[in-house]
């Protein structure tokens, strides 16, 4: 079956793409900020709160949809992970859910002990277990090799440890796009018996996730990032929750993964954050016929999920592909990130030689094209690895399945004029 995707089906699905800006249509590069919303995503959630409003554990009708649907949600999420629905939960946000993890493990954790992070962490996953050192935790954090701009495995090698508790590694950089050999780092991390924490937010938007494939304790992302609400979604692995004692109200139900909730969940949102997975889901509908050697032996919805995120990443990397040769080739223009043929994310960041990444923005914003400018809370990678702090950071285009040649052929024309 060959592949053509088709984005105006996609497209009529964002009520966003009707928008316009100055009279011109707004193309939503900013997607690693945040993507837009399908239609039915918000249909569910306002469904759930004309329809079925109501706390949980009632004696009633509305009180007993809200558990079911809860339920539903995680077999739904567990699907997007590649697990069981168990091990799915939900938090107000993965920065949130983070700093949940952190102390919770901290409690089996001693002065002298030791946790991994990385310098191409989004501070997402680097403050939690920074705000351990006052308790005494060491933190190390590996280095990225300035030339490939990946994880320098060796690092990891010498910096890991007998007494390396938690091992927190970024499975793509929201700042750059690499994407890290996490199921390597995990194997290297549990062979000295740690716990492995991958932040997939950045991620989870452009790739499948199977946790376990790469084998990893926890695994942490955002629905917001794939087309949902605000709302932070975590992988928890029995074996890891079953012993971990989380902080929580003493009145909670502590057996099972309401063990990481705190109170009445965020019904509304946990029904969005599903059913933008269904809409994952209802793009590989259309396309696992061109992915057959990639799906084998899976079936059902994770069949039709892993097929949607291969569908929506062999449509943005040649756009991404074609977007980064025609910046190098603007004098003035550098473009940052892995080389070409490694792994990496349809993001793309780059820095015009005298100009300033936010004034670059606004120049594009004022034109309908929404960028991001500034380090993106990777702070390490992009101001002290990249050494970006003083021009003010990179300007950074992320490609969603919404977006269209047009969008780019647009930005490039004005990224063209800006650098003269």
């Amino acid at each position: 079956m060959e592949f053509k995707f088709d984005v105006e089906k996609i497209r009529k699905q964002f009520p966003a793409c009707q928008r316009t800006h100055n009279g011109l249509p707004v193309a939503y590069l900013d997607g690693p900020g945040g993507s837009q919303v399908p239609e039915r995503v918000a249909n569910k959630i306002t469904d759930y709160l004309f329809y079925h409003n109501a706390n949980e554990h009632g004696g009633f009708d509305t009180s007993r949809e809200s558990d079911r649907l809860y339920d539903e949600a995680r077999e739904i999420v567990a699907d997007f992970f590649g697990c069981a629905a168990g091990e799915v939960a939900f938090g107000f946000a993965s920065s949130q859910n983070n700093f949940n993890l952190a102390f919770a493990l901290a409690r089996d954790m001693k002065p002298g002990d030791e946790v991994i992070i990385t310098d191409i962490d989004h501070r997402c996953n680097r403050s939690p277990w920074l705000a351990l050192q006052e308790r005494g935790i060491v933190v190390k954090s590996i280095a990225v090799d300035i030339k490939t701009q990946q994880i320098d495995l060796e690092d990891l090698k010498k910096k890991l440890s007998p007494r390396t508790k938690v091992a927190a590694f970024n499975w793509a950089s929201n700042a750059i796009g690499t994407i890290s050999d996490v199921k390597t780092m995990c194997a290297m991390a549990h062979e000295v018996g740690a716990v492995t924490v991958v932040d997939a937010v950045h991620y989870a938007a452009h790739c499948p996730i199977d946790v376990k494939d790469i084998n990893t304790d926890v695994l942490i992302c955002s629905a917001y990032k794939f087309f949902g609400p605000h709302l932070g979604v975590i992988y928890l692995k029995k074996e890891l929750l079953d012993k971990v004692e989380f902080y929580n109200v003493q009145t909670e139900d502590l057996t099972d993964i309401r063990k990481f909730h705190f109170g009445t969940p965020p019904f509304e949102l946990i029904c969005g954050a599903a059913e933008a997975v269904e809409f994952i889901a209802s793009i590989g509908a259309d396309y696992a016929g061109c992915f057959e050697n990639e799906l084998k032996g899976l079936v059902g919805r994770r069949r039709n999920v892993v097929a949607g995120m291969l569908a929506i990443d062999e449509y943005e990397a040649p756009m991404a592909a074609y977007l980064r040769k025609e910046l190098r080739e603007l004098k003035g223009v550098t473009v940052y990130g892995p080389a070409e043929g490694q792994p990496r994310t349809s993001t793309i960041v780059f820095t015009i030689e005298g100009k300033k990444p936010i004034d670059i923005c606004e120049v594009l914003g004022d034109n309908g094209i929404n960028t991001w400018d500034g380090d993106f809370y990777a702070v390490e990678i992009v101001n002290d690895v990249l050494g970006l702090k003083d021009a003010g950071g990179l300007v950074r285009i992320g490609l969603a399945p919404y977006n269209t040649m047009e969008d780019i052929e647009r930005t490039l024309k004005l990224i063209k004029e800006i650098a003269g």
